[in-house]
């Protein structure tokens, strides 16, 4: 290749239309129900001091290898990216359940019904058996199907100073709640 040239990558390849996904695993979470699971693993529940519940992801072996999660063991988190397969239609505008009752941009929010069902929940990881991920942390119901695993790595998925929007306004007016 001589020097200065670059590929251009991008304009080979048309811009899809469609997505196709194929599930890689499956949550089994203490969750079957939406009421009373966790809006956000991190944000404490009714009672207050309540423990984060424990669950696991079961990597389905036909798709991944156990060997897949090799090493994953010493990371402290992971990112699960799952399919919210049980919502169904969205609007653009939400009513989140903390602060008072204005209608949010979709984007603007964590609401799970989104114009693709995608979840992105950060889970403590508690240790790798086999094809199995135990986690502690879940805010997503059982039977979920799981997309991918990616591993948290805090200095490139922490931004302690980043500004939170319309939420930081919440917390300055004191209305901490359940979250978003």
């Amino acid at each position: 290749m001589a020097k200065g040239y670059t590929k251009d990558y991008v304009g080979v390849v048309p811009f899809p239309d469609t997505v196709e996904l194929r599930p890689i695993g499956i949550v089994r979470s203490p969750y079957t129900e939406r009421w009373g699971t966790p809006r956000q693993a991190r944000v404490p529940e009714a009672a207050p001091h309540a423990a984060p519940r424990e669950g696991r992801v079961e990597l389905f072996p036909d798709v991944v290898p156990p060997i897949a999660l090799k090493d994953l063991d010493g990371f402290d988190y992971a990112w699960l990216i799952c399919w919210l397969h049980l919502n169904k239609g969205w609007n653009p505008t939400v009513r989140p359940p903390r602060g008072p009752a204005v209608k949010r941009g979709l984007l603007a929010t964590r609401a799970p019904h989104r114009p693709n069902q995608l979840g992105l929940s950060a889970v403590q990881v508690v240790g790798v058996e086999g094809h199995v991920l135990h986690v502690r942390g879940l805010d997503i119901l059982d039977g979920t199907p799981v997309l991918d695993i990616k591993p948290y790595v805090p200095y490139c998925d922490a931004f302690p100073d980043a500004s939170a929007g319309w939420v930081d306004a919440l917390d300055a007016a004191g209305k901490q709640g359940e979250g978003e």
